[in-house]
């Protein structure tokens, strides 16, 4: 079966100025750089590919959003491979999730200043490795209001940031794997593998709450998408490299 060709740290070898030569299209996929929103990634590649197939009516797109403070693994389609866009953006995703308690923020991540402090000296390890297993499972989490889903066709960014009133249904999720991988307060990181669309910043935020204490996201890294892995993930100017004449 035909599918799309890849570019990654396995393979960085110039791509043929036709895209054509490409049937399936082209997969790459970007650690994407830290405050660079994902269509920042998506736009930067696509005035570079235009240039390199001379083709101004390419498509380019992406497949799972990562936010600005994020990095990591975000899946870039060029060609007929923006249309495999959907069934990528599906599969399974990891993250490295780190976790400061003791505190929350209008948004769960440090786009915004904290907005309430709470104690956490009284979390223990065992505490942390029992709300854990609790968090195993199919599940249904409650988005963040600063999010890019949508409420009767408005972005719920849109309308928090204009003080309106954001009513955020639940969504069903499933989160495979969750482990500690560094617990030293008020700092926890947890690797997580989890369902497409689930939101990080909203289990850091949940994970304050059941230790009886606060949590907000001071940091992500999607370490795999799919079968992407981030170690051979290509840093922007190494998807310039590919692409020069």
């Amino acid at each position: 079966m035909n599918t799309f060709y890849t570019v990654d740290k396995d393979n960085l070898s110039p791509l043929l100025e036709n895209i054509d030569d490409y049937p399936q299209g082209i997969v790459i996929p970007v650690d994407k750089p830290y405050r660079w929103t994902s269509a920042d990634v998506v736009r930067k590649v696509k005035f570079i590919a235009q240039k390199h197939f001379h083709r101004r009516n390419l498509k380019v797109g992406h497949a799972g959003t990562l936010d600005p403070l994020a990095t990591g693994v975000l899946l870039v389609c060029l060609g007929k491979a923006t249309k495999q866009a959907e069934a990528l953006q599906a599969q399974q995703k990891e993250y490295l999730a780190q976790i400061e308690l003791g505190a929350t923020t209008p948004c769960f991540d440090m786009e915004k200043e904290i907005d309430q402090r709470y104690p956490y000296e009284h979390i223990t390890r065992e505490m942390v490795e029992e709300a854990v297993a609790g968090f195993i499972g199919e599940q249904e989490q409650i988005p963040p209001i600063f999010s890019a889903k949508l409420i009767d066709g408005t972005r719920a960014y849109e309308m928090a940031r204009a003080g309106e009133e954001v009513v955020m249904k639940p969504a069903r999720i499933v989160i495979y794997e969750m482990e500690i991988v560094e617990f030293e307060l008020p700092r926890l990181v947890l690797r997580i593998k989890c369902s497409k669309g689930t939101y990080i910043r909203s289990i850091a935020r949940d994970m304050g709450v059941s230790l009886g204490s606060g949590g907000y996201l001071s940091g992500l890294v999607r370490t795999s998408s799919g079968g992407f892995h981030v170690g051979k993930a290509l840093g922007m100017e190494e998807v310039a490299a590919v692409m020069k004449k």
